[in-house]
């Protein structure tokens, strides 16, 4: 049984950067935090308090993208200076600089296997690039306008991407073709992600929303639009039960992906939220600003081994494998309505007001979280993790029912033999 869920709490407050906090990492080994800012400074934190910080200094414009390799050994970041550079993250702090983007380069992003880089780009183009020859590969270019993000499945056999075109695009990295498109958005869509298991992704805009769709039959599952303003950023947790989002309204939300509701808001930052991501185990998650705070925060969502509680979750929740190529369709472009089968998240209360600490504000429908999430975990069980096992108990019984009859018909004939040597006696010679 999970001890009872606790409200996130405030870690740690990083001071450093001069402007404001555009992107975020946590090192997979869990010891560093990466940020970048339009300081043209990347930051190294090392979440040992005694251990200093680490800047670098390489580029000649605003950082806008910086994510950690799988392996921990390395740093991306991208800049407005058009250029994407690879770093050390120690105290030498080396960098090799890649340049083949004509225009302001909005993300970085490493394959989980860590041999390539995926960038997005103002030239309207997304550009895929190997890590270890450090050189171009190829460009994926059927965006109208500036590409905002781009990232890889887990399974790095998808890229998706989004825009100022006001669409989301799901691209073959075997073919380099466009396989769907997501149009309906009313604003720019700003940032783009995968779920853990790569069944689905989720898009934000600058409409507000924040969309999460299943890549194999392109259904709309959720649609939330808790945020006043923009949305600039978001973070699946590595359970893919939560989602934390960024906004130009000042605030971090956490979502519960289960139950579909808001469960949490952060006020920490005076002025815009422009990153905010989980670090690899979920114990922990960064938000920075317009403001150039970085706050570091503990999620204490549960005090289980999250090595545990990830590996009984898909077995659970996600027993199917990756989607295969041939599970996604149509081929062409799609035109998504949000009115069918979707979850619509809308506050029913806003703050007009901002603390001068961080503060944390639970929705006021939250009820004990312990009975939600035993109602919810109920709801799962029988509904829908269960289901193939009700179907095979079914299957069992009609199985049994026809053994049933079969063995009545075979008495019965049984009978009606013993009946024919009663009324038909055989003479012996």
């Amino acid at each position: 049984m999970a001890s009872v869920m606790e409200d996130p709490t405030l870690d740690r407050h990083f001071k450093g950067h001069k402007d404001a906090v555009t992107c975020s990492d946590f090192n997979p080994n869990n010891k560093q935090l990466a940020t970048g800012s339009a300081d043209k400074t990347l930051m190294i934190w090392n979440l040992n308090p005694k251990a200093r910080a680490f800047r670098f200094v390489g580029h000649k414009d605003v950082i806008t993208g910086v994510q950690f390799s799988p392996a921990g050994d390395l740093v991306a970041s991208a800049s407005r200076d058009k250029t994407v550079r690879l770093w050390t993250p120690t105290i030498k702090g080396e960098s090799t600089a890649f340049r083949a983007h004509t225009a302001t380069v909005r993300s970085v992003s490493f394959s989980r296997d860590g041999q390539w880089l995926v960038t997005a780009s103002d030239d309207k183009s997304v550009k895929v690039w190997s890590v270890h020859r450090q050189r171009f590969v190829y460009s994926l270019n059927q965006h109208t306008n500036w590409v905002c993000c781009a990232r890889f499945s887990p399974d790095g056999r998808l890229i998706a991407s989004c825009g100022d075109d006001r669409t989301v695009r799901l691209w073959d990295t075997s073919t380099k073709q466009c396989i769907n498109c997501f149009t309906d958005y009313g604003g720019s869509a700003t940032f783009v992600d995968f779920n853990t298991s790569g069944t689905c992704i989720a898009s934000s805009g600058a409409d507000n929303t924040l969309k999460i769709w299943d890549i194999r039959t392109n259904k709309l599952l959720q649609h939330y639009q808790v945020h006043s303003a923009g949305i600039n950023c978001f973070s699946f947790h590595p359970s893919g039960n939560f989602l934390i989002s960024g906004s130009s309204d000042s605030t971090v939300k956490i979502v519960d992906l289960l139950e579909g509701r808001l469960i949490y808001t952060l006020h920490g930052h005076k002025g815009p939220v422009l990153t905010v991501g989980f670090s690899r185990g979920g114990d922990l998650f960064a938000s920075g600003g317009c403001d150039a705070q970085v706050l570091m925060w503990k999620t204490n969502f549960d005090a289980l081994d999250y090595r545990e509680v990830l590996s009984k979750h898909s077995k659970r929740v996600t027993p199917e494998a990756p989607p295969h190529l041939s599970d996604i369709h149509p081929r062409g472009p799609h035109l998504h309505s949000a009115r069918s089968r979707v979850i619509e998240v809308r506050p029913q209360w806003t703050f007009d007001w901002l603390p001068e600490q961080p503060l944390l504000l639970k929705a006021p429908w939250t009820v004990s979280v312990t009975t939600a999430r035993l109602l919810r975990f109920y709801t799962e069980t029988v509904c829908v993790a269960f289901v193939p096992q009700t179907v095979s108990v079914l299957e069992g019984r009609l199985t049994l029912t026809e053994d049933k009859l079969k063995e009545c018909l075979l008495n019965q004939s049984h009978i009606l033999l013993i009946q024919d040597c009663i009324l038909f006696p055989c003479v012996s010679e």
